[in-house]
């Protein structure tokens, strides 16, 4: 009888566990779980009002898979003085306005700082 209870017990204890791996995994593929260690608890930096914008590129980024991660990528460039982003995650791009020049290896080189990759920069 007690192997009968401790057989239960442990398939209670492995179906809740079950339950929640589930459960994490689900929100990861909705882009809503912690994929690199986040989990969106970070405050996103509002883009910037540029009064004099001189360019404009588009950056094709991959690596972001979550909320986090475009906020990450989002704070990095909105950081630089003279640059106004924004992240639009789900395309794998950033809107990058500029009243400053800066070279493509400069916004690149802020992008894999926060270990995403840069697959190509264009001018929009």
């Amino acid at each position: 009888m007690s192997s009968t209870i401790s057989n239960a017990v442990i398939i209670l204890l492995l179906l809740i566990i079950m339950f929640f791996a589930v459960r994490s995994t689900i929100a990861h593929f909705k882009g809503k779980g912690s994929c690199c260690g986040g989990g969106g608890s970070d405050v996103k930096t509002k883009p910037k009002r540029l009064k004099n914008v001189i360019m404009t590129k588009v950056i094709r980024i991959d690596g972001m898979h979550c909320e986090h991660c475009y906020t990450r990528v989002s704070n990095a460039l909105n950081s630089i003085d003279g640059i106004s982003a924004i992240v639009k995650g789900k395309k794998g791009i950033a809107i990058v306005k500029m009243e400053k020049s800066y070279s493509d290896e400069e916004l690149e080189q802020a992008i894999t700082d926060m270990g995403y990759d840069v697959v190509s920069i264009s001018d929009k």
